[in-house]
């Protein structure tokens, strides 16, 4: 088990909100499901590099699944590892669904504006996730296929999608272990398949901390992840950065 005694910082998100920020190389973010209702739709850049960012069909084709849980790496288009899933209480991760927009939400919930209703205003992930991209200089274009951290979605054998409410709990979380510096976006918005009735988006709170030592032999493993972690960490010896 991780043991987060070298705490670096901590962020409370409120449900539906949004944030971003550098991870740095060295660095495990752990993502706590607040009161068991959260979706964190989460996407990855090279800090160095925009270009190169996560890359859905890669890192599900090279481990041979469909959801990510712990022992499973977040492979980029460049053939390198953003990071490794290194704890997991939830045990699933939606990587296929996408994230909700502004039309889907008012569908769903209805409307409730900003000018009406402050900060209980409902928010949905494609805009929050534009909003924190445009801190970066990047927009529309860089909205690639996200993981939704804390949602479980299966397919029956029609290939049809499932959404399973209540499928996380309170204080559920899963740790990421960065092995490369990343531009992290992340929206708390709803899941797009969310059946819920009402607008209630759960909270995410984020804490980083020193990666402990060897933490990442599950992901190594599976001989792809470890022959990505080989060209992620001939990157940094190419560029003579330090970890």
């Amino acid at each position: 088990m991780n043991q987060p005694d070298t705490l670096i910082w901590e962020q409370h998100i409120p449900g539906g909100c949004h944030w971003s920020g550098i991870v740095r190389r060295g660095t495990t973010l752990r993502l706590v499901d607040v009161i068991g209702r959260a979706n964190a739709a989460v996407l990855f850049f090279n800090q160095e590099e925009k270009l190169e960012r996560y890359n859905m069909a890669d890192t599900l084709k090279t481990q041979h699944t469909f959801r990510l849980t712990r022992g499973h790496a977040c492979h980029s288009d460049m053939g390198r590892i953003f990071c490794c899933i290194t704890e997991d209480t939830a045990g699933w991760h939606d990587t296929v669904c996408g994230m909700s927009d502004a039309e889907s939400i008012r569908q769903k919930y209805g409307t409730a504006r900003f000018e009406e209703r402050r900060n209980e205003m409902f928010r949905n992930g494609l805009d929050g996730m534009l909003i924190e991209l445009g801190k970066w200089g990047l927009g529309i274009r860089d909205v690639v296929s996200n993981i939704n951290f804390f949602s479980k979605v299966t397919a029956n054998s029609s290939g049809e999608l499932a959404f399973h409410p209540g499928s996380g709990k309170a204080g559920d979380y899963v740790d990421l272990s960065f092995e490369m510096d990343t531009l992290m976006v992340l929206s708390a918005a709803p899941h797009p398949l969310d059946s819920s009735k009402t607008y209630q988006p759960g909270a995410v709170n984020l804490a980083a901390f020193l990666t402990p030592p060897s933490v990442i032999a599950d992901c190594t493993r599976i001989a792809e992840n470890a022959r990505a972690l080989l060209n992620t960490q001939n990157l940094y010896a190419c560029h003579g950065g330090a970890a």
